[in-house]
């Protein structure tokens, strides 16, 4: 049995790295004798390049996209950068202005970039095609010509990459049909289904914001086929299928590939400079005060639920004495706690350490807490949309913490209300939102916190 194509994730990364790779090499030939200030131009270029792109979108290239529209978005991107490159001279009082120079950089950039994009996009249409990997598994529910329609497209276009396993319906029978609407969450399971497609048509609102929540769970993708109903989402795109119109429902801003690339440099770049410019000092002074009041190891490290529930080592500054009960979190005058420790959790120091998480990619500097494994089985069926926390890297800090749900978890409404304000930052995310949270988490640790023990 062939199996779904584990390296998709690194397609749009590797484009990324090439293109940038192009445009640093290329400035550095045709703009050689220009006496530009490199250091400060590849930067702005740099920038400019990446803002652009997710202004555009030109990274968004999927396996329905079709040559047409990666011509549109090539054309975009570069005019537009074209613009910005011709509009840096003016401000660099060093550097002479070269037409040529920058025409012979920006034409033999696009060819370079479009025969790159052109090889990588044929390749995969063919590498499907001969070997069956890099596929998504799909079903539909509903039975109705529009899904039909949709069926055809998935077994006539080989090189769309899906593998439709059926159809699911409470209204009609056909051998295609592989039971009703209640059966598909189990099918789904068993069989590793990637994306349901749904007919509005055939399914009830209630239904539908049951399959909404299963999706959510079980990290699967769920799209609409349009039809007479009307669905209303920020997160709805509509996207074609040769010219077979599907809606998709985005899970969150922060599943753009281009976007999580921001989060993750600002993420090292933010670590760097803690790391650099505090713990550097701080680390020394620290450890010295954990030594000096108890036996035992300077840093506590600790199994924790990250990105998709897989685990990852979380680091902190040990604050109580050596015990068994690692698993169950510090409670208010808790025996376990040092003097020293008590401090440093009243002021978060002990957190400081991950900022080493963060570099090694298992943590974000904001994001919601990564909980104990306890917890985690304890709360994931018991609270709707508890699992859409594992969508994204766990935080350093967290909306949930600069909002007072921070500590020990007394009662069950106390891990309600911190999963609401985790599931919001997800679902609103924004960088601006992001640096907000940073400053409101530095604001209370001089304030101090009722649950910081």
């Amino acid at each position: 049995m062939t199996h779904k194509g584990r390296y998709s994730k690194y397609i749009r990364p590797i484009s990324i790295l090439f293109d940038l790779m192009v445009i640093t090499s290329l400035s550095l030939i045709f703009f050689d004798g220009l006496k530009i200030n490199f250091k400060y131009y590849l930067f702005f270029q740099t920038i400019s390049w990446i803002s652009i792109a997710l202004i555009v979108k030109y990274y968004e290239v999927f396996r329905f996209t079709t040559p047409v529209e990666i011509i549109s978005k090539l054309i975009k991107q570069f005019s537009i950068f074209l613009l910005v490159v011709i509009a840096y001279f003016p401000f660099s009082k060093v550097s002479i202005f070269s037409g040529k120079a920058t025409a012979i950089f920006m034409t033999i950039s696009f060819f370079i970039i479009i025969t790159f994009k052109y090889f990588l996009f044929y390749y995969l249409k063919k590498y499907r095609l001969s070997t069956g990997s890099n596929f998504r598994n799909a079903v539909i529910i509903g039975y109705t010509a529009e899904s039909i329609k949709l069926k055809e497209v998935f077994e006539n276009r080989k090189d769309y990459g899906y593998r439709f396993f059926g159809f699911f319906s409470d209204k009609k029978q056909n051998p295609d049909i592989k039971g009703k609407i209640e059966d598909l969450k189990n099918f789904t399971i068993l069989n590793k289904i990637d994306e349901i497609y749904c007919s509005l048509n055939e399914i009830s609102n209630e239904k539908l914001k049951e399959l909404v929540e299963f999706a959510d769970n079980n990290d699967k993708t769920i799209k609409f086929i349009p039809d007479s109903k009307q669905i209303y989402s920020k997160n709805l795109k509509i996207d074609y299928y040769e010219l077979f119109p599907v809606l998709s429902l985005q899970k969150t801003e922060l599943h753009d590939p281009t976007v999580k690339g921001l989060k993750r440099t600002f993420d090292i770049l933010f670590s760097v400079f803690i790391i650099v410019f505090v713990l550097t000092w701080l680390m020394p002074v620290i450890a010295l005060l954990i030594k000096l009041e108890s036996k035992g190891p300077v840093f506590f490290k600790q199994g924790r639920p990250g990105l998709d529930e897989k685990e990852f080592h979380c680091y902190k500054f040990r604050s109580m004495k050596l015990n068994v009960k690692t698993e169950q979190e510090a409670s208010r005058n808790d025996p376990r706690v040092t003097k020293i420790g008590r401090f440093m959790r009243k002021t978060s120091i002990d957190e400081l350490p991950q900022f080493f998480n963060v570099l090694l990619g298992d943590m974000s500097v904001v994001g919601p807490r990564p909980h104990l494994w306890s917890q985690n089985k304890a709360y994931a069926n018991k609270i709707k949309k508890y699992m859409v926390r594992h969508y994204v890297k766990p935080g350093i800090t967290g909306l949930a913490q600069v909002k007072g749900f921070r500590g020990e978890i007394e009662t069950e409404e106390d891990m309600v209300n911190r999963i609401k304000f985790d599931v919001f930052y997800i679902e609103n995310w924004s960088l601006l939102m992001d640096l907000k949270i940073i400053f409101q988490t530095v604001i209370n640790i001089f304030k101090g916190e009722e649950k910081a023990y």
